[in-house]
């Protein structure tokens, strides 16, 4: 397979983003798996969040705000509001779960963020592996044309039986 490999997209495809991918989805989405799949189990700590500011890129918008316990512990403040339930608008509450994701909370309501992030986590690792193959093969290639030589003579000198 790697040595048909020859065109230059493909080779930087995969020398740069093999290990691009690789870091995005291992670095930024692994450490919100585990907090993702307690959302989606129901797990975590429930309370209300509560918007307060909405940011919106080309495909999708994020709610900003504040989340504070049902059982009256600490607040967090400025968190991100993941799989946030449509209508929502600023000054508006939604119940969420607490589930230790760095940089926000899930709401009750639930959605897909499980899915996505152990989506691009699990395509990062396999970028990972994918990469550190291509690497080995990559060194064990460049040190086999004199072991091919070496096999090629030996099969040279032995008579062809028909």
């Amino acid at each position: 397979m790697f040595e048909k490999i020859s065109s230059w997209r493909m080779k930087f495809f995969l020398w740069v983003g093999l290990p691009v991918i690789a870091v995005l989805g291992v670095a930024f989405a692994a450490p919100d798996v585990a907090p993702a799949w307690r959302a989606k189990s129901g797990a975590g700590t429930p309370g209300t969040f509560t918007a307060v500011r909405e940011e919106c890129g080309k495909r999708s918008c994020t709610w900003h705000g504040d989340f504070v316990p049902t059982d009256g512990g600490a607040a967090r403040r400025d968190v991100i509001l993941f799989d946030d339930p449509a209508g929502l608008t600023t000054g508006g509450t939604a119940a969420a779960r607490d589930t230790g994701a760095g940089k926000g909370v899930f709401a009750t309501t639930g959605g897909n963020t499980w899915l996505l992030v152990t989506g691009f986590t699990v395509g990062g690792a396999l970028a990972a592996v994918a990469w550190v193959v291509l690497i080995v093969r990559t060194v064990l290639g460049r040190r086999r044309p004199d072991e091919d030589e070496a096999a090629i003579d030996r099969l040279a000198r032995k008579p062809v039986q028909g």
